[in-house]
């Protein structure tokens, strides 16, 4: 297997209202680091798994209604618990949909909280 990861980060803001994270549920900021890695059997006809350059303006439009934002105050997170998994699920699929057409193959969003917590989402991306 070819992989490809490419990195970035953001700042937000969030809170997560559920008992079961205890002073979390207060507003709090969070910095992820955000490594995005994509994956391929085999090599396109120009002998890479995706153009370094595309990943990187990808990643860096999804991340960029997220950056220095509260997420409670978006719309599209409304009622939801933004908590790590979620938001490196919610980031796989915007780049899933920026990436149509130009990579096929496999997907991993992985967030780092901090230097001893990561959380990710995998999957597959048909062109």
């Amino acid at each position: 297997m070819f992989k490809v990861k490419i990195r970035d980060h953001i700042m937000i803001a969030h809170s997560l209202k559920s008992e079961a994270f205890g002073p979390a549920q207060q507003l709090h900021g969070a910095t992820y680091v955000v490594d995005a890695e994509f994956g391929s059997a085999k090599l396109d006809e120009n002998n890479i798994v995706i153009d370094i350059d595309i990943a990187h303006k990808v990643l860096k439009k999804v991340l960029e209604p997220l950056k220095y934002k509260n997420l409670d105050d978006l719309p599209r997170f409304k009622g939801k618990l933004t908590t790590t998994e979620f938001l490196a699920k919610y980031i796989h699929e915007e780049i899933e949909k920026e990436t149509s057409g130009k990579f096929s193959g496999t997907l991993k969003v992985t967030l780092g909280e901090s230097h001893v917590a990561w959380a990710s989402y995998e999957g597959k991306i048909n062109a």
